[in-house]
């Protein structure tokens, strides 16, 4: 009988992060996730959500308390993927995205403490349990760490750009354990968080749609599979060809 793998996804109560929790579901996978707000109480329901930790991965305190309490439900056992899926894209008291000449600098520093800092606290945080699986770290970039991109401000833009930076030197270092780190960037993904502004992107979207969470789902469940057992150190973008211009 094969082993019942498990999975760690951050962010998990909506959008992208809940898409990916389901389809680890689907795949029969056991998964831990944790967000800032309870997810709907029907997911509990499939008795392979092992359970859902509240926690608020801006907060170093939270995020340990949350590495501490999952590893206590693994106990011995092996983890097989950590999502570092949690992030945020804020925006000043005016409604302006965090850029480099208004808001805060403390605000920046808050935007790169969920998504920057928060990934390399939950990688240390889980190692020992990904070395024993042989496990696959994700961490969820964007498009807009590579690009300029008109709505996401620079704040948010640098952080992921900074990300990537971190799964590169996160592959390199490892592949000691024998755990593989890569990147998924999404483009434009419909989800609740989307505004009415993004459908002025679709034409410079060469497949002429946006993305939809399960997009992004399912190359994050193909990245933590055994086809891509000798794939480190790389990040896909799903953005429906956005990128290439």
């Amino acid at each position: 009988m094969s082993e019942v793998k498990t999975v760690v996804v951050t962010g998990a109560s909506r959008g992208i992060g809940h898409a990916i929790a389901r389809r680890f579901l689907a795949e029969g996978w056991r998964v831990i996730t944790c967000a800032r707000a309870d997810v709907p109480k029907e997911c509990m329901i499939d008795r392979n959500w092992a359970c859902h930790i509240v926690a608020d991965l801006a907060d170093p305190a939270s995020a340990q308390d949350f590495v501490a309490q999952a590893n206590a439900w693994l106990g011995a056992e092996p983890l097989h993927a950590l999502v570092n899926n949690a992030g945020v894209s804020p925006k000043t008291p005016y409604k302006e995205r965090l850029g480099v000449l208004n808001g805060p600098i403390d605000g920046w520093k808050d935007v790169f403490e969920l998504n920057f800092f928060a990934p390399l606290r939950l990688a240390r945080g889980f190692a020992s349990a990904l070395h024993r699986g042989k496990g696959a770290i994700v961490n969820i970039t964007s498009i807009a760490g590579h690009y300029v991109h008109p709505f996401a401000g620079s704040a948010y833009s640098t952080s992921k750009a900074a990300l990537s930076g971190l799964t590169r030197e996160m592959a390199a270092e490892m592949a000691q354990l024998g755990v593989r780190v890569n990147a998924v960037a999404p483009g434009e993904i419909r989800t609740e968080m989307i505004s009415a502004e993004y459908e002025a992107l679709v034409p410079r979207i060469p497949l002429e749609r946006m993305g939809t969470p399960e997009d992004v789902a399912g190359t994050v469940f193909r990245l933590c599979g055994s086809d891509f057992d000798y794939v480190t150190g790389t990040e896909v973008f799903v953005t429906g060809g956005q990128h290439l211009y």
